[in-house]
Formats: C-alpha cells, sequence, structure tokens
C-alpha cells in the first residue's frame, strides 16, 4: 500500500459544547466504530480509532468498499448497524469475536455499513491540510455513485436544520450533532471539532459499588432500575468523582454495606446463567477478560439523580454523570417508566 496518508492514523475528534455553535458545517454524531479507510486498488484496511486494525471484524466491508470508493483513497467515517431502521450498537460489539468463523456468520446475518463524512486523500493528493468545505466537496464528488452499504453522511450549513436533526435523529439511534468549522484543515488526534449530544436524567437505585484501582475508595456506583416483573436490573454506572470525594462516599454509604451478597437482588451475580434472566454487574465478556468484576453490596435504599445520553436497549449506554442524592425519592419508585423515549426515526429515510 502506497497512499499520500498511510496507516496507523488516529482521526480527528470533538470535543463537548452545551449548545449547537453557528456558522460551521453539521453533521449527525453516528453511534458506531469510528474507522479511516485506506484504499489501494485490491488493498482495503480499516483502522479504528487507537490505530488498530479493524479488517478483520467486518469482512463484508472490503468488498463494498471495492465497488464504491475511488482506487486509491482515504476516508474518515464511522462503521454502523441497522436494525429495523435504527443503529444497534450492541450488534457492533458481538464483531470483536476471536472466532473467525463467528464473524463471518454474523456479516451474513447483520451485515454492516460504511458512512463516510471526510475524505484525507484522492489519487496522489494529500487533502488534510485542505479545509472541511473543501474536503466536504471532494467527498461528495468521489462518492457520487456510491451505494448502499457505502453512504455520504448528510451535512448543511444551516444552524436550523441542525437543531432539527438534534431531534429527529434521536430516534434512529443517533446521539446528538457535530459541529465543523467550515476552514478547518484535518487535525488528527485532535480535538477541534465540537459535538453535541444529548442529555436527560434519570433517578436511580444505588444498589453497591466497585473499588477503585487506587484502594479502597469508591470507583464507581452502580446503578438499578426496576423493571415491570418489579426486578432491580442493572443499568450501568456513575464514576466521575474526585479523590477526595471517592472517600467520601466509602464513609456516606458506609450503613448500607452488606456483608455478602446474601439477599441482595444481584445475589446470583457470579452465575452465568443468571445473567440470561436479569441484568446484574459482573456480565461474562470478552471485554473483561481476567479483569476484577467483584463489588460491594448495598441495601438498595439509596437515590441519586444522573445525567445520561441516551439508552442502549434496557441499560444506559455511556457512564451516567452524578447530579445528587434525592433523599425525597423511595427506591421502589426508580422505574424504566421514568425514561423519555425519544420519537421513532427511520435511518433508511435519512440514508436514502
Amino acid at each position: 500500500m502506497d497512499l499520500p496518508v498511510m496507516p496507523p492514523l488516529k482521526p480527528m475528534l470533538a470535543k463537548a459544547a452545551a449548545r449547537i455553535p453557528p456558522g460551521m458545517q453539521y453533521e449527525a454524531k453516528w453511534d458506531g466504530f469510528r474507522a479511516l479507510v485506506f484504499r489501494d486498488g485490491d488493498e482495503v484496511e480499516l483502522g479504528s480509532r487507537t490505530g488498530k486494525p479493524l479488517t478483520r471484524y467486518f469482512p463484508e466491508l472490503p468488498p463494498a468498499l471495492r465497488a464504491n470508493v475511488p482506487e486509491r483513497c482515504v476516508l474518515d467515517g464511522e462503521i454502523v448497524i441497522a436494525r429495523d431502521g435504527r443503529l444497534e450498537f450492541e450488534a457492533l460489539l458481538e464483531r470483536i469475536h476471536p472466532a473467525d468463523s463467528r464473524v463471518r456468520m454474523l456479516a451474513e446475518t447483520s451485515p454492516a455499513a460504511f458512512v463516510a463524512f471526510d475524505l484525507l486523500a484522492l489519487g496522489d493528493d494529500d487533502l488534510t491540510r485542505r479545509s472541511t468545505a473543501e474536503r466536504r466537496e471532494a467527498l461528495v464528488a468521489a462518492l457520487r455513485d456510491a451505494a448502499s452499504p457505502v453512504h455520504v453522511a448528510p451535512a448543511t450549513r444551516d444552524v436550523e436544520l441542525a437543531r432539527e436533526w438534534f431531534g429527529r435523529f434521536e430516534g434512529a439511534g443517533l446521539d446528538g450533532v457535530i459541529a465543523k468549522p467550515l476552514n478547518l484543515p484535518y487535525r488528527p488526534d485532535e480535538r477541534v471539532m465540537v459535538k453535541v449530544k444529548h442529555e436527560r436524567t434519570a433517578e436511580c437505585v444505588v444498589a453497591g459499588y466497585r473499588e477503585h484501582k487506587s484502594g479502597p475508595v469508591v470507583g464507581s456506583l452502580l446503578l438499578g432500575l426496576y423493571d415491570e416483573e418489579g426486578l432491580l436490573q442493572h443499568v450501568g454506572v456513575c464514576a466521575s468523582f474526585p479523590m477526595r470525594r471517592r472517600q467520601e462516599l466509602v464513609d456516606e454509604l458506609a450503613p448500607l454495606r452488606l456483608e455478602s451478597a446474601d439477599g441482595h437482588p444481584w445475589a446470583r451475580w457470579r452465575e452465568e446463567e443468571a445473567h440470561e434472566r436479569s441484568r446484574m454487574p459482573g456480565a461474562p465478556s470478552r471485554w473483561t477478560g481476567t479483569k476484577d468484576l467483584s463489588w460491594v453490596p448495598l441495601r438498595p435504599e439509596r437515590v441519586c439523580e444522573v445525567a445520561y445520553d441516551h439508552m442502549q436497549g434496557d441499560r444506559f449506554r455511556h457512564t451516567t454523570q452524578f447530579r445528587r442524592w434525592r433523599p425525597d425519592r423511595e427506591p421502589a419508585s426508580c422505574t424504566y417508566a421514568q425514561l423519555e423515549e425519544p420519537v421513532r426515526y427511520d435511518l433508511r429515510e435519512m440514508l436514502g
């Protein structure tokens, strides 16, 4: 492979903002695997955000890219999987599997797509020094004949339309808007774009905590919500606390600490089959490996309010942010019913 921009390469990143800024190029924020595509003739490589190769996990994409993108180019975009007109991040996680037979089976039953939103090289030309506006024009021209499963991400300079997208696209599994300065060159591994994500709050039961890697202080609070059957389901964690606050939390939660998990709603967390019927901390995962998944059980009597961006199935998609304790709330009131459901939106309409 011989391209003007070569792997490994880390993509340009975004910093968070509360509002959509004016005077920029706007795109939806895709909930997938960020990927850089390097094509030189028959050679196609997919690189992850960290520079690691992704090609083996998505064997259906290299043939699709050979059929739909220029013979020599470098693209920045997102690998996504859609089901029933909505992005499914869980389906992407299933691909990171050591067994090639498993990966290929999933490629047939749940094929991935590639959504391109930047062009970094074309032929012998390095486009990274050109502006966002110039690269966008080149991208649209280069992929004008592309067909599914390769798509060009919709973009606009109309801030009002971007605000409309911010609300409409969430129902398709997109989690916000990316804003790019029009005169911005491509700057790998720098947070020079802007991302605006949805944020909501929920009241959750604090049913345990994990200790911090540095010692016997709180690393993360384990959060639960009651389902329709009255079972406490583990829905995520909140973990961003200053070190001093981590020690204070140990003291605050000490009266609720249990000697063992016996009698706790998640008492069977060590049993693999129990995770098939209920969501509990410590679920077996190819991501955790030999990581210590033990946790400190608490009587599920205390309620906190957390901020979250969106749900992935029946859990929080990302780590939540602690807002405050809610002594005025009963744990039994912490149910899934309180969560706001975005209006459904068919992703196929967006991608044509």
